[in-house]
């Protein structure tokens, strides 16, 4: 079968690890053979499309700028300032009532909104076919509602919930208006998404793989030169295409995808909440090429349940430092979990063994204490009176000042002399200071740049904060002076301390995060030329509060890799180890959005506001019971857990910490392995005797 004809649509699939990327390169490599002038896609299927849109939206005279989902999330919620005003003549005209499920906290309103619009672009759904289905589905629904006292149905929903099925035609109807007017305001807020971006030609991949689709459809001599430009698409993890990055393929190879051969395995589907459509690839009529063999599977896997988590995180590092003993290299090494947003213990307990690691996958740089210590510096010189960063520095180790000395910098000195005239680098009293304590949110920043508590100090704290003072004055001439990134440098260098000897764990780990950090603000510095320092520690601030912030993997061998499994997507390890493996944490709890979308059933809204007697709508605990959404996103965590033990290539390590629940929210993946007997699973302390 792996002589399909290149005409046809073929499809490659089988489990991880049974050889479907191997037989894709031998296919591409035979296509490579027989038609050596031909150009051809080749590569990952997600990251290939969307670099294909870029291609064709380039091709005009004006090509659009790429941005992530920070930047867009942030144009996002200043195009819904009027909203948040009430400003809207819908409001004032009384079209549509502002009392909506989620809008009583509108931050928290507008980060859902941003991730419903991110699954409608993926969804290949604009916002008049979003609004008409939302409409439509709200009339059926309600025209016609479900049995709410049906016994299945208040079986399967929690006590605390049942009262939300306790509902009269009226408060229906009720619900009903609050639904139609929740989908006008989301409607008119995708819309405006939609005209800012591109108006500015600030796109996410996403919004350029539908514009791109747009363009291909609406002119067919671009499509056709496109088609004649590639004449095969060799496309790997085609479980991860979403619909609109599908229906961007058809639009260029024909709805029939003659002259693509992808690659794939349903059952590696992890983005599926995320907008994934493995069915729409992987289901299409095609040449099929089956693979059965595993190629990859453990000889045996290892489980362990500690007391607690920090007993865990020891133990996790010494069978780390086992296999390093034993001659494995550290970048064979991987610990693998769901997220790794919140994984300090882990990294901690092997670089207390001398174990350098690095943090690749969902982390935010912008959090780590390394960077916010580096930051704080460069907020020192920007604005000294910022006293949350300029604490956060006496008290680092390269100043280490003891919280006595802290305190005397925050106070008063002693026999001051109210200086008649403020020189013009003071700035005056903020509004904040008090009409009691004009000073307060100035003193500490005074004291510490002009020295006038210098002499109530002891003769090691003054020595440490004038030699601070003394280095920023150099820094702020090598400001105005130096590149960005050679006075970014300098700061550092000179104002943090070294974690550990020059070679150690610690010093490495160190070294990576501020490299990623640099990178991060040279990177908005080149985009932005004339950003000033504050521009760019704005810039830090707004990533930092942020949860759509990644880092790649460096590559860098010489780190034992923790990596989340997203991160880890088609790579293999010697050793894997997948700690935290716990209900809360792999799996993940399933934490509903404030409202949900149905192409049938249109929006499905899970507050429940104005004179409501239940917190949520019939409707959402309706859908709950009848999608079943629990169920699949805890399948989906099941294929990611499998999917982590199949990167393992020797041998893999499960562990978790604390009790055992009983599994009824979420399951206990490691409890599971033990209760199976499956062959060659065992107690890892029994493996070791």
């Amino acid at each position: 079968m792996i002589d399909a004809p290149f005409e046809a649509l073929v499809t490659i699939v089988g489990a991880a690890g049974s050889g479907k990327s191997s037989v894709l390169r031998t296919r591409y490599e035979r296509f490579r053979h027989e038609y050596p002038e031909a150009r051809v896609l080749f590569g990952n299927a997600a990251e290939t499309v969307a670099a294909l849109a870029m291609e064709i939206l380039c091709e005009g005279n004006d090509p659009p700028t790429i941005i992530d989902d920070v930047e867009a999330a942030a144009l996002f919620v200043h195009s819904a300032q009027p909203l948040l005003a009430l400003e809207w003549s819908a409001f004032a005209q009384n079209e549509i009532d502002p009392e909506v499920p989620g809008l009583r906290s509108p931050e928290r309103f507008l980060e859902s909104a941003y991730r419903l619009i991110r699954k409608l672009r993926d969804a290949a759904i604009d916002p008049e076919v979003f609004l008409a289905r939302s409409l439509d589905g709200a009339t059926a629904f309600y025209a016609k509602p479900p049995n709410f006292a049906h016994p299945d149905l208040l079986f399967a929903t929690k006590e605390t919930y049942r009262d939300s099925l306790d509902v009269t035609t009226a408060e229906l109807q009720r619900q009903y208006r609050h639904e139609v007017d929740l989908a006008k305001i989301l409607a008119h807020l995708y819309a405006q998404y939609v005209e800012v971006t591109a108006s500015r030609s600030l796109l996410t991949e996403r919004d350029a793989v539908v514009l791109a689709r747009a363009r291909l459809l609406a002119d067919d001599t671009v499509r056709a030169q496109l088609r004649n430009r590639y004449a095969h698409a060799f496309l790997d993890d085609a479980q991860d295409l979403t619909l609109a990055q599908f229906e961007l393929l058809q639009a260029i190879f024909g709805d029939s995808l003659g002259h693509v051969t992808l690659a794939g395995d349903a059952g590696s589907a992890l983005s599926t909440f995320r907008g994934a459509r493995p069915d729409k690839p992987l289901g299409a009529p095609a040449h099929r090429i089956e693979l059965h063999e595993q190629h990859r599977v453990p000889p045996a896997i290892a489980l362990h349940r500690a007391r607690t988590q920090r007993d865990e995180a020891a133990f996790v590092a010494e069978q780390v430092a086992v296999r390093l003993r034993a001659g494995a290299a550290p970048g064979e090494i991987a610990l693998l979990f769901r997220s790794v947003a919140d994984v300090e213990v882990y990294e901690t307990a092997l670089l207390d063994r001398d174990i350098p690691t690095i943090v690749s996958g969902d982390v935010n740089v912008f959090t780590d204490r390394r960077a916010l210590d580096a930051l704080a510096l460069l907020w020192n010189l920007w604005d000294p009176f910022r006293h949350d960063w300029l604490l956060r520095t006496l008290g680092n180790p390269a100043l280490a000042l003891s919280d006595a000395s802290v305190a005397m910098l925050c106070a008063e000195p002693p026999d001051t002399q109210t200086p008649l005239f403020l020189l013009d680098e003071e700035p005056a009293p903020t509004s904040r200071s008090g009409r009691f304590d004009p000073k307060r949110d100035l003193r500490l920043g005074w004291n510490v740049m002009r020295g006038d508590q210098d002499a109530a100090l002891s003769e090691t704290a003054r020595t440490r904060v004038v030699r601070f003072r003394a280095l920023r004055e150099g820094w702020l001439a090598a400001l105005r002076t130096h590149t960005f990134e050679s006075f970014v440098r300098r700061v550092w260098s000179e104002g943090l301390a070294r974690e550990g000897p020059s070679d150690s764990a610690r010093a490495r780990a160190q070294d990576a995060v501020l490299r990623r950090l640099l990178a991060r603000l040279c990177a908005f510095r080149e985009r932005t030329p004339l950003a000033t320092l504050g521009d760019i520690l704005a810039y830090a601030n707004e990533r930092a509060e942020t949860d759509f912030e990644s880092c790649e993997d460096d590559g860098d061998e010489r780190f034992v890799r923790i990596l989340s499994i997203d991160a880890a997507r088609g790579r293999a390890f010697d050793h894997v180890i997948l700690p935290d493996v716990r209900a809360g944490s792999f799996p993940r709890w399933y934490v509903p959005d404030t409202f949900l979308f149905s192409p049938s059933l249109g929006m499905i809204p899970k507050e429940n506001v104005g004179a409501a007697r239940a917190a949520r709508t019939a409707k959402f605990t309706y859908y709950m019971y009848r999608a079943k959404t629990r169920e699949a996103y805890n399948a989906e965590e099941r294929r990611a857990f499998t999917y982590a033990l199949r990167r393992a290539k020797r041998d893999a390590l499960v562990t978790a910490s604390e009790r055992a629940t009983r599994g009824t929210t979420a399951p206990e993946f490691l409890e599971e392995l033990r209760a199976a007997k499956i062959p060659g699973v065992v107690d890892a302390r029994d493996s070791l005797r």
